[in-house]
C-alpha cells in the first residue's frame, strides 16, 4: 500500500516538470536571422571594392622637366603610373579579388534571408572566407600606404625624395584608393564579427 502511495506522489511530481520542460521547448524561438544586415554589408564591400578599384587604375600622370640642354632634348616627359610600383599593383590584385569575392558571397546572402534558419556550415565558411580575405586586403593596404607615406613625406635618412610636390594628381588618387581600401577592410572586420555572432546565437 505504501508503495502504491509513493509511485503515485513520484507520478504526480515528475508530470509538472515535464509538461515545464515542454512549454520551454515550445516557446524556444528560432535563431536570430542577420543575413539583411550581411547583404548591405556586402554591397557596401563590392561598392567601396570597385571604387578604390578605378581610382587606383586612374592614377596617371605625365609630368614635362627642363633639362637645360638644347632641343630637341630640352624637354623631358615623365610619367608616374601606378604599375611602376609592385605595392600598388598588389593593392590591385586584392581590389580585383576582393569584387569578385563581394560579388559571389552577396548570393549566398541573398538566398539566405528568407531561411528561418541558415546553415551553421554556411555560417562557419563566411568566417574563414571573411578572415582570409580581411588580412589579404589589409597587408595590401598596408604596403600601399607605407609607398604612399614615402611619395608624400619622403625620407631624409635614406635619401628617399618627395614626389607628391610633382605629381599631385597622382598621389590623390593613390592616397584615395587607400583610404577607400581601408574602409573595404573594416567593412570585411564587420562581416567576421556578424557572422560569429550569429553562429554564437545559436549556442544559446
Amino acid at each position: 500500500m505504501a508503495t502504491t502511495e509513493q509511485s503515485s506522489s513520484t507520478y504526480g511530481k515528475t508530470g509538472p516538470e515535464t509538461g515545464n520542460g515542454g512549454a520551454a521547448f515550445a516557446h524556444r524561438r528560432p535563431p536570430t536571422n542577420l543575413f539583411r544586415v550581411d547583404f548591405l554589408l556586402r554591397l557596401l564591400l563590392l561598392a567601396s571594392s570597385v571604387s578604390a578599384l578605378v581610382v587606383l587604375v586612374t592614377s596617371n600622370q605625365s609630368r614635362d622637366f627642363r633639362t637645360g640642354l638644347p632641343p630637341p632634348l630640352a624637354v623631358v616627359s615623365r610619367a608616374a603610373k601606378f604599375q611602376h610600383v609592385p605595392a600598388f599593383i598588389y593593392l590591385l590584385a586584392a581590389l580585383c579579388v576582393s569584387s569578385l569575392y563581394s560579388f559571389v558571397t552577396m548570393f549566398a546572402s541573398f538566398f539566405s534571408i528568407s531561411s528561418p534558419s541558415p546553415s551553421t556550415r554556411i555560417l562557419f565558411l563566411l568566417i574563414l572566407c571573411d578572415a582570409l580575405m580581411a588580412g589579404v586586403m589589409a597587408s595590401a593596404m598596408g604596403s600601399a600606404g607605407s609607398i604612399a607615406y614615402l611619395g608624400l613625406r619622403g625620407n631624409s635618412h635614406a635619401n628617399w625624395l618627395k614626389i607628391c610636390n610633382t605629381y599631385g594628381k597622382f598621389c590623390r588618387h593613390v592616397g584615395s584608393s587607400v583610404g577607400v581600401s581601408l574602409f573595404a577592410t573594416v567593412v570585411l572586420v564587420q562581416l567576421v564579427v556578424l557572422s560569429s555572432y550569429s553562429l554564437y546565437r545559436r549556442t544559446l
